[in-house]
């Protein structure tokens, strides 16, 4: 008996898991819209799975930020008003260029050739013409940043700037960039990677603040 309950909690674990992670993906790219409810009935049945990893899925997000849950009112994507964005912002440039110039010594071989391909790719997706595709931009751009998060080497530092940039992030579109905003935001990956090779923390957490900085001039800038 007792082993089937363990087998059971696995599987409902893992599911909510799975579960979490589609929704993530689906948030963050803008499958699923700012402010959306989540209706643990529907997503049961897309995802296929019951309402009980649904439900534990959906915790999981809410304490990332992604999704609000309000007693009797359900869950929905979380949204943000103009001046919590400001807030956001506010943090990300306190927080996220110090996690970079902290990570860049701890940089490995492998993940500064991933940051390099990341950056390249980046580049090339990101250049305007019929090829362009903003979307693969988008998802890069979360990788690129969670390397430096991860190899900063701090869970605290790592657990509120995963929050704060989910946050921003989910209201980012590089669609909404004028091409000379995108163009220096592409080529700060670029300049970042080599600040990382060449080991030189100041120089990354540097071209990171004005990363940041023209990120909030595209998304807040014409907002009262």
């Amino acid at each position: 008996m007792q082993s089937g309950v363990m087998d059971r909690e696995v599987r409902v674990r893992a599911a909510a898991e799975q579960a979490a992670r589609v929704l993530r993906e689906e948030i963050l790219s803008g499958a699923i819209a700012s402010g959306a409810r989540l209706g643990e009935a529907e997503l049961a049945g897309r995802l296929s799975v019951s309402r009980t990893p649904i439900r534990e899925a959906l915790s999981r997000l809410a304490a990332e930020g992604l999704v609000e849950i309000q007693p009797n009112r359900g869950a929905r994507v979380a949204s943000w008003t103009t001046e919590q964005l400001r807030e956001i912002f506010d943090l990300r440039l306190r927080l996220e260029p110090y996690a970079v110039r902290q990570a860049v010594p701890n940089l490995t071989p492998d993940q500064l050739a991933e940051l390099d391909h990341l950056a390249a790719a980046m580049s090339r997706a990101g250049r305007p013409g019929k090829n362009q595709d903003l979307a693969v931009v988008e998802e890069l751009n979360r990788r690129f940043h969670g390397v430096f998060i991860d190899a900063a080497g701090s869970p605290p530092l790592a657990g509120a700037l995963r929050g704060v940039i989910h946050a921003s992030v989910v209201h980012q579109n590089f669609h909404d960039y004028a091409p000379d905003a995108l163009r220096r935001s592409l080529h700060h990956h670029v300049e970042m990677v080599a600040a990382a090779r060449a080991g030189d923390g100041d120089w990354a957490e540097a071209i990171m603040r004005a990363h940041l900085y023209n990120a909030r001039a595209t998304m807040l800038g014409g907002r009262p």
